[in-house]
């Protein structure tokens, strides 16, 4: 099937154009564009692919392309093909998010601010988009309030002086406009002031209310000083808090993009120097490339939209970035700069923008599906010929030329596994060697695996070496001998003790620092190996040092236990005189702790 289709692919113009992969069903699974038609649509018949993309070409059963004029032209008819179609493979945003707008009639004798779902050309002001309906009940009140303007349901002029003012004049949150008092003009004065707000020009709104509370001040109407001083306070509040997002035509947007165990889309709303709202989308992973996806996510998130920012800001510009900006300027009414900064404080908005992306996907992810992904990448990086489900560790500890242990710790799917750790009395060496003693616990391991020995049957997928290369190597020639293949990897640690890479007995290292869910995963491997060996090394001294403490009359297990507290080693009790043995445990116990290993020497 893929020979055919390829055959069909080459016989394509080299134009601009749209193709539509279809499956076996004639159901259409994938819209794209393309310059040249012939070189991205053979692409997908040659080669491999990512997993995702492998997958969409797979179901892939014939194809059909629309050859347009301009790059432009097919920016628009794919857009609309995946209105129409909703293909399973491209980027599809949700219809039902919207984003409504606060609506002003200024017509009107008495304007109210209301919510809609679109903008229209309709004489009216509007600002927006903004995030969902609740939040935007939230800005009118917060704004209103801060100058003093009705949020109650009376209608004026209908309603003035028919009642008593409602609990939000006594409250001082309403100037009280339904007693009468309070003419026509200072109602749309406080209209226009809600209006720079919601625009985003509070510091010119306080600047004006400061120099007529001055005024006020200085002609002695310290009662209305007194009201606007309280504004303003209100006024600043609303600021501070950001309970009032962007205006109509904000000055930039900041479009950013992370993959993980899924792909998210964030659009920071900056204006006036100052982040003013925030939007994201959470997609499975795109079969784009990161800059496509941007184009294609762009291009649907700003037509539902309706209004666009001056600039957009991306990481990288896509090749369809003219295009892409005629497209939305058209929408918008209004020249759209899309840029991609290399420095500076627009980079920085890109480089927030793509923060947030990687923390939403943070938050939409299982702690399960994050150690997934982890173990996916190192699968990858290491080049595994299977999913590291199982992944065992060594590490080796010894006293000097004796008490040589090593420990085997399991993680599973990418979590202790302790049912299944394994210590190992080194035998047979008298002088330290760790390489010897690596292989020889290797080797033990793996023969138990080889004869079948309950509680060693199963293979991991993934060998960890506490050290470097020899280490490796030492733990590759046991697993040699025995004919067992699994991928052996030291652990290798920088100078201040953690694991920095990993590394083959052939010297090649793989960084794992640049991947923070990777290089938490090792080192806690590595750690808990180190503590694993560590324990069983002191059990065992400390039974040796409790054997022979045993043998002393009058030792008993809490007096044992309070000598090896304190003095750590079996030397320094030895060590010990009577004076200090006798600050830790009673003096006939420490009498017999002393002579016993004092009875040979001459008295003097």
């Amino acid at each position: 099937m893929r020979e055919k289709l390829l055959e069909k692919a080459n016989k394509l113009p080299m134009l601009p154009g749209v193709y539509i992969m279809l499956d076996e069903t004639g159901q259409v699974i994938y819209v794209g564009k393309a310059k040249k038609l012939k070189n991205r649509v053979t692409s997908y018949f040659r080669g491999s692919h990512l997993p995702k993309v492998e997958a969409m070409v797979q179901k892939v059963a014939d194809f059909n392309v629309i050859v347009v004029n301009s790059e432009f032209e097919s920016l628009i008819l794919e857009n609309s093909l995946i209105k129409q179609h909703q293909p399973h493979y491209n980027i599809l945003l949700k219809d039902d998010k919207g984003y409504p707008f606060i609506r002003l009639d200024k017509k009107a004798p008495y304007p109210r601010f209301t919510i809609v779902g679109s903008a229209k050309k309709d004489g009216a002001v509007y600002f927006g988009p903004f995030g969902g309906r609740s939040v935007t009940h939230d800005i009118i009140d917060a704004a209103s309030k801060a100058v003093g303007l009705a949020t109650c349901s009376r209608r004026f002029p209908r309603d003035i002086g028919k009642d008593r003012p409602c609990l939000n004049y006594h409250m001082g949150n309403c100037r009280g406009w339904c007693r009468g008092e309070l003419t026509q003009e200072e109602y749309r004065l406080a209209v226009e002031q809600v209006c720079l707000i919601l625009g985003g020009k509070t510091s010119e709104l306080i600047d004006e209310l400061t120099a007529k509370m001055q005024e006020a001040s200085e002609q002695l109407r310290f009662e209305a000083a007194g009201e606007l001083r309280d504004r303003i306070r209100a006024i600043q509040s609303v600021s501070n808090k950001q309970k009032v997002i962007a205006t109509a035509f904000s000055d930039t947007d900041a479009v950013g993009f992370a993959r993980g165990a899924k792909s998210c889309f964030v659009v920071l709303h900056f204006n006036g120097g100052s982040l003013t709202g925030k939007d994201f989308e959470l997609v499975p992973e795109p079969l784009e490339s990161d800059s496509e996806a941007i184009s294609a996510y762009m291009r649907q998130y700003y037509v539902a939209r309706g209004l666009m920012p001056k600039n957009i800001l991306l990481r990288e510009m896509p090749e369809d970035a003219e295009a892409l900006s005629q497209m939305l300027a058209k929408t918008a009414g209004h020249r759209v700069s899309i840029e991609a900064p290399q420095r500076g404080d627009r980079l920085r908005l890109v480089e927030r923008a793509e923060m947030n992306a990687s923390e939403e996907i943070l938050r939409a992810t299982t702690v399960q599906q994050r150690r997934t992904n982890t173990l996916l990448w190192l699968q990858k990086s290491l080049e595994l010929p299977e999913y590291p489900e199982r992944i065992e560790a060594f590490d080796v500890s010894n006293l000097g030329d004796t008490g040589i242990v090593a420990a085997m710790t399991v993680h599973k799917d990418g979590k202790p596994y302790k049912k299944d750790y394994r210590k190992f009395r080194i035998r047979d060496l008298d002088i330290r060697d760790d390489y010897a003693s690596m292989s020889q616990a290797v080797y033990r391991r793996f023969a138990h695996l080889k004869n079948g020995d309950s509680g060693f049957s199963e293979k991991p997928q993934l060998l960890l070496i506490d050290g470097g290369i020899t280490h490796a190597a030492a733990a590759e020639r046991s697993l040699d001998e025995l004919g067992i293949s699994v991928p052996v990897f030291g652990m290798v640690k920088d100078d201040r003790h953690r694991t920095r890479a990993l590394v083959t007995s052939a010297g090649h290292e793989i960084c794992i620092n640049g991947n923070p869910a990777a290089f938490a995963l090792i080192g806690n491997i590595q750690e808990e190996t180190h503590r694993f060996a560590i324990e069983y090394q002191r059990s065992l001294r400390n039974e040796g040092f409790g054997s022979e403490l045993n043998s002393i009359p009058g030792v008993g297990s809490v007096r044992k236990n309070e000598l090896l507290r304190h003095f750590k080693t079996l030397k320094a009790i030895k060590a010990a005189s009577m004076d200090e043995l006798s600050t830790v445990v009673p003096k006939n116990t420490a009498k017999a702790v002393f002579d016993h290993y004092h009875k040979n020497e001459e008295q003097v």
